[in-house]
Formats: C-alpha cells, sequence, structure tokens
C-alpha cells in the first residue's frame, strides 16, 4: 500500500466517522428521509417527488435492518466517494502528495458534512456531478471514447436519482460550444448518447403514462417555494459552502484561463459561469450548485502546488492546508445538529448570522428548518400506536395524514406491522388501498388546519373524538392533532377517491429538486 493510498485511507475513515459524531442523539430523522425509505415498498420506475434511484438504495438499507446506522451509512459513502473521485481529478491533473491533501482537505471540511448528513438524492447527486467533471477531463486528456460511455451512465444514474443534474448539462454544452471542444466531432458521443436514452427510457415512460409530474411540480414549486428567493442570498450561499476553499477556487478559476497547462480544460470555467446563470435565472435553491464546485477544488489546489514548491513559498503550503478547518470551525457550531434544540434556542444569534434559521417560507424560526424537521416524529407514531390499538382489531382503519412527513414516520416508528399510513399529497396520494371498506379512520392534522376537522368529518362515522396532540414545542410539527372516527355510516372510499383526485390538481410538496 503507498503512502497515497494510506492517507487517501484516513481521510475517508475520517469522514464516515465525522458524519457520525455530528448528529445530536436528540434528534431523529428528517421528513423526507421517511418518505424514500418508504418508497422501496412501492418500487417504480418514478415517482411523484424524485426519480427512482434513491427507492432502490432504500431497498438495500431495508434489506440491512433498516436501522440507523445504514440510514446514515448511504450518504456518507457518497460523501466519501466524492473525496474519492477529487482525489483522482486531482492525481489526472498532475497534481502530487500537496494537492491531493489540499484538496481533500477542503471537501472534508465544506457544506458536505452537512448535505451528506441527510439520506436524501442530494448526496448521490453531487457524487454524479464531480465524477462527470472527472470523466470529462480524462476524456480531454485522451479523446478515448470509453471515457463518453462512462460518462453518460454516469448521467442517466444522475438523472435517474435526481433531475437537477439537467442543469448541470445546460452549463457544459454552450461551454464545449463556446471552446470548440473537439468533443463533438467525435462519432462516440451521439452513440453514447443514444445510450443515455435508452438508461433513462423507462422513467420517461413513467412520467409520460403519469401526465409528466415532474413538470408540474416544476410549475409548483416556482410558485410556492422558489417565489421566496432571494438571488443574493443565492449568490451569498455559494461563498459559504466552501468558504475555506475559497482560495483554492478562486485559484482555479485563474488558472483555467491564465494557466497553459490548463489551456484545454478552459471550458470548464465557461461551464461554472453557464450553469450559476442558470441557477440565478431560474431563483434557484443556493445547494442545488453545490454539485459543482469539488471539482474545481481540484484544479486549484493542482495550481497552487505548481506555485508554493520552491523557495520560501513552500512554506506556506501547511497555511494552506489549515485554512479550511479554521474556517470550518466557526461553521460547526451552527451547520449541524450536534447542538440539542435547548442550546439553540437559548444561542440563537450565530445561527440567524448565517441565515440558518430562514425556512424556505423565506421567514426566521427558533430552530433551522432540517433540525425542526428532525423532531417530534417518534411522538406521533407513538400516539398512532396507542390510538389504534383501542380500536376493534378486524375492522379496517384508515391512517390519514396531512403531509408526506407525518405518514412516513407513522409507518418507519410504528411498532404495529398493521399499520399503514397514507397522505393526500407527494407520493403517498397513489398509495392507498380500496380493497376494503374503512370501518374507522384516524385523521392526523397540522396545526394550522385542524379547527374544523371533528364538524366536517364527524357527521359520516357514529363516535369521533380529539385523542392526541404533538407537545414537543421545538418539533415543526408542534401541534399536530390526532382525531380518531369510529363506525363510518357508510362506504366513504369513493369520497377519498374524489379528494384524492381533487388534491392531484392542487398538491404542493414538492421534493423533485430537493
Amino acid at each position: 500500500m503507498t503512502k497515497k493510498t494510506i492517507v487517501l485511507a484516513g481521510f475517508v475513515i475520517a469522514k464516515f466517522i465525522l458524519q457520525y459524531v455530528l448528529v445530536n442523539p436528540e434528534y431523529e430523522l428528517q421528513r423526507d428521509e421517511f418518505l424514500h425509505l418508504d418508497q422501496a415498498n412501492h418500487l417504480a420506475w418514478g415517482y411523484i417527488s424524485v426519480p427512482p434511484v434513491t427507492s432502490w438504495i432504500s431497498g438495500i438499507i431495508i434489506y440491512l435492518g433498516n436501522t440507523l446506522f445504514w440510514i446514515r451509512f448511504f450518504p456518507a459513502l457518497f460523501g466519501a466517494l466524492t473525496l474519492v473521485v477529487v482525489w483522482k481529478a486531482t492525481r489526472a491533473l498532475k497534481g502530487n502528495m500537496f494537492a491531493l491533501v489540499l484538496g481533500a482537505t477542503c471537501i472534508l471540511f465544506s457544506a458536505l458534512l452537512r448535505l451528506n448528513m441527510l439520506y436524501q438524492p442530494n448526496s448521490l447527486d453531487t457524487l454524479c456531478w464531480t465524477s462527470l467533471f472527472f470523466l470529462l477531463i480524462k476524456y480531454t486528456d485522451t479523446e478515448g471514447s470509453k471515457w463518453l460511455y462512462t460518462a453518460m451512465l454516469v448521467l442517466a444514474i444522475g438523472f435517474l436519482n435526481k433531475y437537477n443534474i439537467v442543469f448541470l448539462v445546460a452549463g457544459v454544452l454552450p461551454a464545449l460550444l463556446l471552446t470548440r471542444h473537439s468533443v463533438f466531432k467525435d462519432k462516440h458521443l451521439y452513440i453514447s448518447i443514444l445510450l443515455f436514452l435508452v438508461l433513462i427510457s423507462p422513467n420517461l415512460a413513467w412520467q409520460y403514462s403519469n401526465g409528466f409530474p415532474v413538470y408540474h411540480h416544476m410549475q409548483q414549486l416556482a410558485k410556492t417555494q422558489l417565489v421566496n428567493v432571494n438571488r443574493w442570498n443565492f449568490l451569498k450561499d455559494q461563498l459559504l459552502f466552501f468558504m475555506g476553499a475559497l482560495v483554492v477556487i478562486i485559484s482555479a478559476l485563474y488558472a483555467l484561463l491564465f494557466y497553459p497547462p490548463f489551456k484545454k480544460y478552459r471550458f470548464f470555467f465557461w461551464t461554472l459561469c453557464f450553469t450559476l446563470l442558470v441557477f440565478i435565472l431560474l431563483k434557484a435553491k443556493s445547494y442545488y450548485a453545490i454539485g459543482l464546485y469539488p471539482v474545481y477544488i481540484a484544479f486549484g489546489a493542482v495550481y497552487l502546488e505548481s506555485i508554493l514548491k520552491t523557495g520560501w513559498k513552500r512554506y506556506l503550503q501547511p497555511v494552506a492546508v489549515m485554512m479550511p478547518v479554521l474556517f470550518f470551525i466557526p461553521m460547526l457550531n451552527v451547520a449541524f445538529p450536534n447542538k440539542s434544540p435547548d442550546y439553540i434556542v437559548s444561542h440563537p444569534a450565530s445561527y440567524k448570522k448565517f441565515g440558518l434559521l430562514r425556512w424556505e417560507d423565506g421567514k426566521d424560526h427558533a430552530l433551522p428548518q432540517d433540525f425542526a424537521d428532525m423532531l417530534g416524529w417518534k411522538e406521533l407514531a407513538n400516539k398512532i400506536d396507542s390510538v389504534y390499538a383501542l380500536l376493534p382489531p378486524a375492522e379496517e382503519t384508515l391512517i390519514l395524514c396531512d403531509n408526506y412527513g407525518q405518514a412516513g414516520a407513522i409507518n418507519f416508528y410504528t411498532k404495529n406491522k398493521n399499520i399503514n399510513a397514507v397522505s393526500f399529497n407527494a407520493d403517498y396520494i397513489n398509495w392507498f388501498k380500496f380493497d376494503k371498506p374503512f370501518r374507522n379512520l384516524i385523521r392526523v392534522k397540522n396545526p394550522e388546519s385542524a379547527g374544523d376537522e371533528l364538524a366536517e368529518t364527524s357527521p359520516f362515522f357514529e363516535k369521533s373524538y380529539t385523542a392526541a396532540v404533538i407537545t414537543n414545542t421545538f418539533a415543526r410539527e408542534s401541534g399536530t392533532t390526532v382525531f380518531v372516527f369510529e363506525r363510518a355510516k357508510a362506504d366513504i372510499r369513493q369520497i377519498i377517491k374524489d379528494e384524492i383526485a381533487e388534491e392531484k390538481k392542487t398538491t404542493t410538496d414538492i421534493l423533485i429538486f430537493e
């Protein structure tokens, strides 16, 4: 085993350790994670919320035991592989030990630690972006057709994981055209594009057969969430993601324009410009662009190595390596759920300073949104279990929730295998079972819509009452109410079906690009 391999292994091990220790045990899973895990129980070539790859990974997690360890493992794995790809890109650019260590340090101590904290498509998305960039480097060096085919395979995996990767293509293509890259003269480019289309065709067929929900959800995303995005905040956040690596990234951009050995890679400079421009015009969420930066760290590290390798400048090498660590320390105290909710509420200043209390509604709240979304779920599932146990076991009971987080959390944490919660939004709207009439209804309602539930629904049942309320004041679900309706007076399945049809037209729970 070479020295370089040992050093790389050390970085990978450190990555896994940090991903596990940076989450305080008081926090549970985040709402999106529950939905992604539940998708494994409904395997398909597409979903309303995301493409299918996440459901395949969820199937592996369930096979391995569906424990917190494995749920945390896969985003950590994708983050570690991103580090490995940057290492390989640095080697491909002729970087030696200093460049390798600098690049790995910049990747390790960055916003990727937060991104890889949650089981969402984002971690694999970043890995796919970084891998595509690496393959473009290899093709530019060799013009070997195998790199094109591998790139299209990675692009297909990325597309089937998260449609966000189309924005990378929107940035790369004009950059290649602008620099008159030779790839357009290679017949293998067009053959490999056909391979890409074949690989993604099952998902395209699913989109077609389901009325292209991705288009509908993009419209809803723009109306309900992106409307709150501030373009200046988007640009400011770009500086924060790899704050300790800013010198390295800026060095990369300079080198791509003026460093002779990087002349053939100049299209990378324009790729960054075009992709960011697309995101800015569309008012995208800031973290959509995280996958852009890892490969530029490789370019910057190699360039800095070339100018810091002789004379007194070589003494700046340790300083360069320490910068990502020093800049990351302040973020370590605010960007991760490693502090209890009580601590955060008592010390809000630093969280507010970095904009971490701002939710997708554009307003500041007591906890960061992701943290608030990691509380109250076990309490909800335990209360549903208690309520369900009081109903006649032989009767069909529908557990209907207001959002996918509630339904997914109940299904994940419940101790009763007969429980199957559903919702009128996200993918749960397609997972109702109508083979038997519903005798009882357990209704989980958000605080803002719970007030009229008894009056509106009780006429359809012989008995109704409020059974429980979520009391965790730090949870985003605080105040969520559980209502119970027993012994339906008639078959309510058609009412539910009509409600599903109406909700499919108006649902605004968006995960497509989350």
